[in-house]
Protein backbone atom coordinates (compact mmCIF):
# COMPACT_ATOMS: atom_id res chain seq x y z
CA UNK A 1 0.00 0.00 0.00
CA UNK A 2 1.34 3.53 -0.85
CA UNK A 3 1.27 6.04 1.65
CA UNK A 4 -0.90 9.34 1.39
CA UNK A 5 1.23 11.92 -0.54
CA UNK A 6 2.61 8.49 -2.82
CA UNK A 7 -0.57 7.70 -4.06
CA UNK A 8 -1.86 11.13 -4.14
CA UNK A 9 1.34 11.89 -6.80
CA UNK A 10 0.25 8.39 -8.70
CA UNK A 11 -3.56 10.07 -8.84
CA UNK A 12 -2.16 13.31 -10.15
CA UNK A 13 0.23 11.29 -12.99
CA UNK A 14 -2.63 8.94 -13.95
CA UNK A 15 -4.40 11.66 -14.53
CA UNK A 16 -1.88 13.50 -16.66
CA UNK A 17 -1.46 10.70 -18.67
CA UNK A 18 -5.36 9.45 -19.13
CA UNK A 19 -7.55 12.43 -19.83
CA UNK A 20 -11.41 11.64 -20.64
CA UNK A 21 -12.28 11.73 -24.33
CA UNK A 22 -12.98 15.58 -25.07
CA UNK A 23 -11.29 17.14 -22.42
CA UNK A 24 -8.52 19.67 -23.15
CA UNK A 25 -6.57 21.22 -20.62
CA UNK A 26 -4.61 24.06 -20.00
CA UNK A 27 -1.16 24.16 -18.55
CA UNK A 28 -2.54 27.09 -16.32
CA UNK A 29 -5.21 24.93 -14.60
CA UNK A 30 -6.35 21.71 -13.80
CA UNK A 31 -9.82 20.38 -14.35
CA UNK A 32 -9.97 16.97 -12.17
CA UNK A 33 -13.29 14.62 -12.34
CA UNK A 34 -15.13 13.55 -9.82
CA UNK A 35 -17.55 10.59 -10.02
CA UNK A 36 -20.75 11.36 -11.07
CA UNK A 37 -23.79 9.65 -9.58
CA UNK A 38 -25.84 10.10 -12.65
CA UNK A 39 -26.08 7.03 -14.84
CA UNK A 40 -28.30 8.74 -17.92
CA UNK A 41 -29.70 12.44 -17.84
CA UNK A 42 -29.16 15.94 -17.98
CA UNK A 43 -30.35 19.55 -16.98
CA UNK A 44 -27.83 19.93 -13.76
CA UNK A 45 -27.70 21.95 -11.21
CA UNK A 46 -25.62 22.89 -8.45
CA UNK A 47 -26.67 24.79 -4.88
CA UNK A 48 -24.24 25.81 -1.80
CA UNK A 49 -26.11 26.34 1.41
CA UNK A 50 -24.96 28.36 4.24
CA UNK A 51 -22.91 25.83 5.87
CA UNK A 52 -20.76 25.17 2.11
CA UNK A 53 -22.53 21.98 1.24
CA UNK A 54 -22.46 21.27 -2.30
CA UNK A 55 -25.83 19.89 -3.73
CA UNK A 56 -26.10 18.26 -6.84
CA UNK A 57 -29.41 17.94 -8.92
CA UNK A 58 -30.18 16.47 -12.48
CA UNK A 59 -32.92 14.40 -14.34
CA UNK A 60 -32.00 10.85 -14.79
CA UNK A 61 -33.71 9.71 -17.64
CA UNK A 62 -35.26 6.66 -15.98
CA UNK A 63 -36.98 5.34 -19.63
CA UNK A 64 -39.02 6.40 -22.58
CA UNK A 65 -41.64 8.16 -20.75
CA UNK A 66 -40.55 8.55 -17.15
CA UNK A 67 -37.83 10.86 -15.59
CA UNK A 68 -36.66 11.42 -12.70
CA UNK A 69 -35.13 14.26 -10.44
CA UNK A 70 -32.61 13.49 -8.08
CA UNK A 71 -30.23 15.26 -5.58
CA UNK A 72 -26.84 13.89 -4.02
CA UNK A 73 -24.57 15.72 -1.79
CA UNK A 74 -20.52 16.58 -1.66
CA UNK A 75 -18.26 14.81 1.16
CA UNK A 76 -14.88 16.08 0.27
CA UNK A 77 -14.94 14.87 -3.94
CA UNK A 78 -17.29 12.60 -3.42
CA UNK A 79 -20.96 12.58 -4.36
CA UNK A 80 -23.25 10.86 -1.56
CA UNK A 81 -25.25 8.06 -2.77
CA UNK A 82 -28.33 10.15 -4.36
CA UNK A 83 -31.79 10.30 -3.47
CA UNK A 84 -34.80 10.32 -5.65
CA UNK A 85 -37.01 13.94 -5.13
CA UNK A 86 -39.36 13.08 -7.74
CA UNK A 87 -40.82 11.11 -10.94
CA UNK A 88 -43.09 11.22 -13.32
CA UNK A 89 -44.71 10.53 -17.23
CA UNK A 90 -46.18 14.05 -17.62
CA UNK A 91 -42.63 16.18 -17.32
CA UNK A 92 -41.88 19.07 -19.37
CA UNK A 93 -38.52 18.06 -20.11
CA UNK A 94 -36.19 20.96 -21.47
CA UNK A 95 -32.70 21.75 -21.98
CA UNK A 96 -32.77 25.17 -21.19
CA UNK A 97 -35.20 25.56 -18.31
CA UNK A 98 -33.64 22.68 -16.15
CA UNK A 99 -35.15 22.14 -12.51
CA UNK A 100 -33.32 23.36 -9.28
CA UNK A 101 -32.85 22.65 -5.91
CA UNK A 102 -31.90 24.89 -2.86
CA UNK A 103 -31.43 24.24 0.76
CA UNK A 104 -32.91 27.28 3.34
CA UNK A 105 -33.21 27.66 7.45
CA UNK A 106 -36.48 25.99 8.83
CA UNK A 107 -37.30 26.38 12.72
CA UNK A 108 -36.46 22.63 13.43
CA UNK A 109 -32.99 22.97 10.32
CA UNK A 110 -32.37 22.68 6.84
CA UNK A 111 -35.41 22.43 4.34
CA UNK A 112 -34.34 21.55 1.11
CA UNK A 113 -36.41 22.48 -2.03
CA UNK A 114 -36.93 21.64 -5.36
CA UNK A 115 -38.70 22.24 -8.67
CA UNK A 116 -39.85 20.53 -12.18
CA UNK A 117 -42.10 21.11 -14.45
CA UNK A 118 -45.18 18.93 -15.49
CA UNK A 119 -47.66 18.93 -17.89
CA UNK A 120 -51.18 20.90 -17.39
CA UNK A 121 -53.19 20.32 -20.33
CA UNK A 122 -52.28 19.40 -24.03
CA UNK A 123 -51.03 22.23 -25.29
CA UNK A 124 -46.90 21.48 -26.07
CA UNK A 125 -46.18 24.99 -23.62
CA UNK A 126 -48.91 24.00 -21.05
CA UNK A 127 -47.07 23.08 -17.78
CA UNK A 128 -46.91 24.02 -14.23
CA UNK A 129 -43.91 24.54 -11.46
CA UNK A 130 -44.12 21.61 -8.90
CA UNK A 131 -42.13 21.69 -5.69
CA UNK A 132 -41.54 19.06 -2.75
CA UNK A 133 -39.70 20.45 0.63
CA UNK A 134 -37.74 17.76 2.54
CA UNK A 135 -37.45 18.28 6.35
CA UNK A 136 -34.92 15.56 7.02
CA UNK A 137 -32.28 16.02 4.56
CA UNK A 138 -34.12 14.60 1.49
CA UNK A 139 -34.90 11.25 2.85
CA UNK A 140 -38.25 11.89 2.52
CA UNK A 141 -40.06 14.83 0.97
CA UNK A 142 -43.79 16.51 1.52
CA UNK A 143 -46.50 16.68 -0.99
CA UNK A 144 -45.84 18.45 -4.00
CA UNK A 145 -47.50 21.58 -4.86
CA UNK A 146 -47.97 24.57 -7.01
CA UNK A 147 -45.81 27.46 -7.28
CA UNK A 148 -47.84 29.21 -9.94
CA UNK A 149 -50.87 29.69 -8.36
CA UNK A 150 -52.93 31.21 -11.41
CA UNK A 151 -54.84 27.39 -12.95
CA UNK A 152 -54.06 28.82 -16.26
CA UNK A 153 -53.01 25.80 -18.68
CA UNK A 154 -49.73 27.66 -20.02
CA UNK A 155 -46.26 27.90 -20.10
CA UNK A 156 -44.71 28.78 -16.57
CA UNK A 157 -40.37 28.12 -15.76
CA UNK A 158 -37.26 29.11 -16.24
CA UNK A 159 -37.37 29.62 -11.91
CA UNK A 160 -34.46 30.67 -9.63
CA UNK A 161 -34.40 30.08 -6.29
CA UNK A 162 -32.50 31.75 -3.15
CA UNK A 163 -33.11 31.54 0.45
CA UNK A 164 -33.88 34.48 2.50
CA UNK A 165 -32.57 35.39 5.98
CA UNK A 166 -35.42 34.90 7.96
CA UNK A 167 -36.20 31.31 6.80
CA UNK A 168 -38.15 31.40 3.72
CA UNK A 169 -37.57 30.77 0.51
CA UNK A 170 -37.57 33.20 -2.46
CA UNK A 171 -38.63 31.96 -5.90
CA UNK A 172 -38.66 34.15 -9.32
CA UNK A 173 -40.09 32.65 -12.31
CA UNK A 174 -41.62 33.48 -16.19
CA UNK A 175 -45.33 32.78 -15.51
CA UNK A 176 -47.40 32.68 -18.93
CA UNK A 177 -50.98 33.52 -17.64
CA UNK A 178 -51.80 36.05 -19.96
CA UNK A 179 -50.44 34.71 -22.70
CA UNK A 180 -53.93 32.50 -22.64
CA UNK A 181 -56.38 35.15 -23.21
CA UNK A 182 -60.24 34.70 -23.16
CA UNK A 183 -61.92 35.84 -26.89
CA UNK A 184 -63.30 38.84 -25.66
CA UNK A 185 -59.88 40.29 -23.73
CA UNK A 186 -58.30 38.88 -27.22
CA UNK A 187 -60.27 41.08 -29.43
CA UNK A 188 -60.10 44.24 -26.89
CA UNK A 189 -55.89 43.66 -26.70
CA UNK A 190 -55.48 43.38 -30.66
CA UNK A 191 -53.46 40.41 -30.28
CA UNK A 192 -54.13 36.42 -29.48
CA UNK A 193 -52.45 36.55 -26.38
CA UNK A 194 -50.92 38.69 -23.85
CA UNK A 195 -46.90 39.24 -22.85
CA UNK A 196 -44.93 37.05 -20.47
CA UNK A 197 -44.51 37.96 -17.20
CA UNK A 198 -41.77 38.07 -14.51
CA UNK A 199 -43.15 37.37 -10.97
CA UNK A 200 -41.91 36.54 -7.22
CA UNK A 201 -43.30 34.78 -4.28
CA UNK A 202 -42.12 33.41 -0.58
CA UNK A 203 -42.24 29.76 0.18
CA UNK A 204 -42.36 28.90 3.85
CA UNK A 205 -40.53 25.74 5.67
CA UNK A 206 -43.78 24.34 5.45
CA UNK A 207 -45.06 24.83 2.02
CA UNK A 208 -47.19 27.91 2.15
CA UNK A 209 -46.91 30.62 -0.28
CA UNK A 210 -47.09 34.26 0.50
CA UNK A 211 -46.60 37.42 -1.27
CA UNK A 212 -47.27 36.29 -4.71
CA UNK A 213 -46.61 39.08 -6.88
CA UNK A 214 -45.75 40.20 -10.78
CA UNK A 215 -42.41 42.25 -11.07
CA UNK A 216 -42.57 42.80 -14.80
CA UNK A 217 -45.28 42.61 -16.77
CA UNK A 218 -43.47 41.99 -20.37
CA UNK A 219 -40.27 39.56 -20.34
CA UNK A 220 -38.92 38.05 -22.63
CA UNK A 221 -40.54 34.47 -23.20
CA UNK A 222 -37.81 32.10 -22.82
CA UNK A 223 -34.63 33.07 -21.08
CA UNK A 224 -33.14 32.13 -17.88
CA UNK A 225 -33.42 34.53 -14.81
CA UNK A 226 -31.28 34.38 -11.99
CA UNK A 227 -31.87 35.73 -8.25
CA UNK A 228 -29.50 36.25 -5.34
CA UNK A 229 -29.18 38.57 -2.14
CA UNK A 230 -27.29 41.30 -1.87
CA UNK A 231 -26.69 43.31 1.92
CA UNK A 232 -30.01 44.98 0.91
CA UNK A 233 -32.32 42.06 -0.01
CA UNK A 234 -33.22 39.99 -3.11
CA UNK A 235 -31.87 41.35 -6.62
CA UNK A 236 -33.56 39.22 -9.83
CA UNK A 237 -31.54 39.92 -13.55
CA UNK A 238 -33.55 38.75 -16.77
CA UNK A 239 -34.52 39.27 -20.43
CA UNK A 240 -37.11 42.59 -21.07
CA UNK A 241 -38.69 42.33 -24.11
CA UNK A 242 -39.58 46.51 -25.40
CA UNK A 243 -42.68 46.78 -27.37
CA UNK A 244 -40.49 47.18 -30.15
CA UNK A 245 -38.20 43.59 -29.51
CA UNK A 246 -35.46 45.19 -27.92
CA UNK A 247 -33.92 42.51 -25.59
CA UNK A 248 -31.57 43.72 -22.89
CA UNK A 249 -30.65 42.77 -19.41
CA UNK A 250 -33.03 43.88 -16.68
CA UNK A 251 -32.47 44.34 -13.32
CA UNK A 252 -35.23 44.62 -10.55
CA UNK A 253 -34.22 44.95 -6.48
CA UNK A 254 -36.50 44.90 -3.58
CA UNK A 255 -36.44 47.92 -1.70
CA UNK A 256 -38.28 48.45 1.72
CA UNK A 257 -40.14 45.43 0.66
CA UNK A 258 -41.36 46.60 -2.37
CA UNK A 259 -40.28 45.26 -5.81
CA UNK A 260 -38.13 48.57 -7.51
CA UNK A 261 -39.27 49.64 -11.31
CA UNK A 262 -37.30 47.49 -13.72
CA UNK A 263 -34.34 48.85 -15.23
CA UNK A 264 -31.75 48.16 -17.87
CA UNK A 265 -28.84 46.83 -16.81
CA UNK A 266 -26.60 47.61 -19.73
CA UNK A 267 -27.93 49.40 -22.91
CA UNK A 268 -27.01 46.60 -25.61
CA UNK A 269 -30.23 47.31 -27.77
CA UNK A 270 -30.09 43.61 -29.65
CA UNK A 271 -33.41 43.75 -31.72
CA UNK A 272 -34.16 40.27 -32.34
CA UNK A 273 -37.71 39.03 -33.04
CA UNK A 274 -37.37 35.55 -31.06
CA UNK A 275 -36.06 34.38 -27.55
CA UNK A 276 -32.41 33.78 -27.90
CA UNK A 277 -33.09 31.69 -24.98
CA UNK A 278 -29.71 32.56 -23.22
CA UNK A 279 -30.51 34.21 -19.76
CA UNK A 280 -28.35 36.47 -17.69
CA UNK A 281 -26.24 35.03 -14.23
CA UNK A 282 -25.78 36.99 -11.05
CA UNK A 283 -23.68 36.26 -7.87
CA UNK A 284 -23.47 38.88 -4.53
CA UNK A 285 -20.99 38.85 -1.90
CA UNK A 286 -21.99 41.23 0.50
CA UNK A 287 -23.20 44.24 -1.57
CA UNK A 288 -21.66 43.30 -4.56
CA UNK A 289 -23.04 41.98 -7.39
CA UNK A 290 -21.53 40.51 -10.50
CA UNK A 291 -23.81 39.99 -13.48
CA UNK A 292 -22.67 37.97 -16.95
CA UNK A 293 -24.81 37.55 -19.79
CA UNK A 294 -24.74 36.98 -23.43
CA UNK A 295 -25.99 39.53 -26.30
CA UNK A 296 -26.03 39.73 -30.07
CA UNK A 297 -26.64 43.38 -30.59
CA UNK A 298 -25.76 44.93 -33.55
CA UNK A 299 -25.06 41.27 -35.27
CA UNK A 300 -21.56 40.93 -33.01
CA UNK A 301 -22.01 38.05 -30.41
CA UNK A 302 -20.48 38.69 -27.03
CA UNK A 303 -20.35 37.44 -23.07
CA UNK A 304 -20.12 40.65 -20.89
CA UNK A 305 -19.64 41.40 -17.51
CA UNK A 306 -21.14 44.37 -15.09
CA UNK A 307 -20.25 44.89 -11.41
CA UNK A 308 -22.33 46.46 -8.51
CA UNK A 309 -21.03 47.79 -5.26
CA UNK A 310 -24.16 49.12 -4.14
CA UNK A 311 -26.77 46.27 -3.99
CA UNK A 312 -27.57 46.51 -7.51
CA UNK A 313 -28.99 50.03 -7.23
CA UNK A 314 -26.21 50.76 -10.41
CA UNK A 315 -24.00 49.25 -12.49
CA UNK A 316 -20.60 49.92 -13.89
CA UNK A 317 -19.13 49.29 -17.13
CA UNK A 318 -20.16 46.34 -19.28
CA UNK A 319 -16.71 44.41 -20.03
CA UNK A 320 -16.24 42.00 -23.00
CA UNK A 321 -14.41 38.66 -22.07
CA UNK A 322 -14.90 36.14 -24.72
CA UNK A 323 -12.77 34.79 -27.51
CA UNK A 324 -14.30 35.95 -30.08
CA UNK A 325 -17.25 33.98 -31.19
CA UNK A 326 -19.20 33.20 -28.31
CA UNK A 327 -22.24 31.16 -28.02
CA UNK A 328 -23.52 32.34 -24.26
CA UNK A 329 -24.63 29.87 -22.13
CA UNK A 330 -23.08 32.16 -19.13
CA UNK A 331 -22.47 31.39 -15.12
CA UNK A 332 -20.64 33.28 -12.87
CA UNK A 333 -19.54 33.01 -9.24
CA UNK A 334 -17.33 35.04 -6.87
CA UNK A 335 -14.36 33.81 -5.99
CA UNK A 336 -13.42 36.74 -3.46
CA UNK A 337 -15.23 40.00 -2.85
CA UNK A 338 -12.49 41.73 -5.29
CA UNK A 339 -12.66 39.04 -8.30
CA UNK A 340 -15.72 37.23 -9.90
CA UNK A 341 -15.01 33.84 -12.39
CA UNK A 342 -16.94 33.31 -15.76
CA UNK A 343 -18.30 30.25 -17.85
CA UNK A 344 -19.27 30.07 -21.22
CA UNK A 345 -19.37 28.10 -24.66
CA UNK A 346 -17.19 29.18 -27.40
CA UNK A 347 -18.02 28.22 -30.98
CA UNK A 348 -15.40 26.27 -32.64
CA UNK A 349 -15.81 24.00 -35.90
CA UNK A 350 -15.80 21.00 -34.36
CA UNK A 351 -19.05 22.29 -31.82
CA UNK A 352 -18.04 24.43 -28.95
CA UNK A 353 -15.47 24.46 -25.95
CA UNK A 354 -16.26 25.56 -22.44
CA UNK A 355 -14.17 28.58 -21.04
CA UNK A 356 -13.24 30.16 -18.24
CA UNK A 357 -11.95 33.75 -17.15
CA UNK A 358 -11.47 35.52 -14.10
CA UNK A 359 -12.24 39.28 -14.24
CA UNK A 360 -11.27 42.15 -11.23
CA UNK A 361 -14.32 44.57 -10.42
CA UNK A 362 -12.03 47.29 -11.36
CA UNK A 363 -12.13 45.52 -15.02
CA UNK A 364 -8.67 43.68 -15.01
CA UNK A 365 -9.05 39.82 -16.77
CA UNK A 366 -7.02 36.87 -16.26
CA UNK A 367 -6.36 35.00 -18.82
CA UNK A 368 -9.10 33.05 -21.20
CA UNK A 369 -8.76 29.34 -20.28
CA UNK A 370 -10.24 26.65 -22.05
CA UNK A 371 -11.95 23.75 -19.52
CA UNK A 372 -12.78 21.31 -22.20
CA UNK A 373 -14.55 20.42 -26.17
CA UNK A 374 -18.30 19.92 -25.92
CA UNK A 375 -21.06 20.07 -28.10
CA UNK A 376 -22.81 23.14 -29.41
CA UNK A 377 -26.32 21.33 -29.49
CA UNK A 378 -29.06 21.72 -27.44
CA UNK A 379 -28.60 18.52 -25.50
CA UNK A 380 -25.00 19.70 -24.27
CA UNK A 381 -27.35 22.16 -21.95
CA UNK A 382 -25.97 24.71 -19.61
CA UNK A 383 -22.57 24.46 -17.89
CA UNK A 384 -22.95 25.43 -13.75
CA UNK A 385 -20.41 26.68 -11.72
CA UNK A 386 -20.12 27.00 -7.57
CA UNK A 387 -18.03 27.62 -5.41
CA UNK A 388 -16.93 26.06 -2.25
CA UNK A 389 -14.28 25.98 0.54
CA UNK A 390 -12.09 23.52 -2.03
CA UNK A 391 -12.14 25.99 -5.09
CA UNK A 392 -14.71 25.68 -8.04
CA UNK A 393 -16.91 22.86 -9.06
CA UNK A 394 -18.41 22.72 -12.66
CA UNK A 395 -21.17 20.68 -13.59
CA UNK A 396 -21.81 19.89 -17.45
CA UNK A 397 -23.95 17.44 -19.97
CA UNK A 398 -21.82 15.40 -21.85
CA UNK A 399 -23.48 14.06 -25.45
CA UNK A 400 -22.09 10.27 -25.97
CA UNK A 401 -22.94 8.42 -28.90
CA UNK A 402 -26.30 7.54 -29.95
CA UNK A 403 -26.89 11.32 -28.80
CA UNK A 404 -27.33 9.76 -24.93
CA UNK A 405 -26.14 12.57 -22.29
CA UNK A 406 -24.69 12.04 -18.92
CA UNK A 407 -24.34 14.57 -15.88
CA UNK A 408 -20.43 14.87 -15.54
CA UNK A 409 -18.61 17.01 -13.02
CA UNK A 410 -15.17 18.75 -12.12
CA UNK A 411 -13.38 19.90 -9.57
CA UNK A 412 -11.21 23.13 -11.06
CA UNK A 413 -8.04 23.82 -9.82
CA UNK A 414 -7.09 27.94 -10.77
CA UNK A 415 -3.86 29.54 -11.17
CA UNK A 416 -2.58 31.22 -8.45
CA UNK A 417 -3.49 35.29 -9.40
CA UNK A 418 -3.17 38.92 -7.57
CA UNK A 419 -6.36 39.99 -6.31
Amino acid sequence: MLPIAGRFVFILIFFWLWQPVGLAQSAAIQVLPIESPCMEGGESNLFVDDLGTVWLSWVEFVNDSVDALRVARLEGDTWTNSREIARGDNWFVNWADFPSLAVFSGTNGQVLAAHWLQKSAAGTFDYDIRMRLSQDGGATWDPPFTLNQDGIAAEHGFVSLAPTSDGQLRAVWLDGRHTKMDEEDADHAGHHGGAMTLRSALITPSGVLKEDIEIDSRVCDCCQTDLAYTSDGPIVVYRNRSEEEIRDIYVARQENGKWSEPFVLHPDKWLIAGCPVNGPAISTIGNNAAVGWFTGAGGKNKVQVSFSKNGGASFGKARRIDSGNPLGRVDIDWLSDQRAVVTWLEKTAEGARIQLRTIHRNGRKGAAHLLMETSAERASGFPIIARDSNGLLLSVTEVGAMKKTRVCTYRIILPLERN
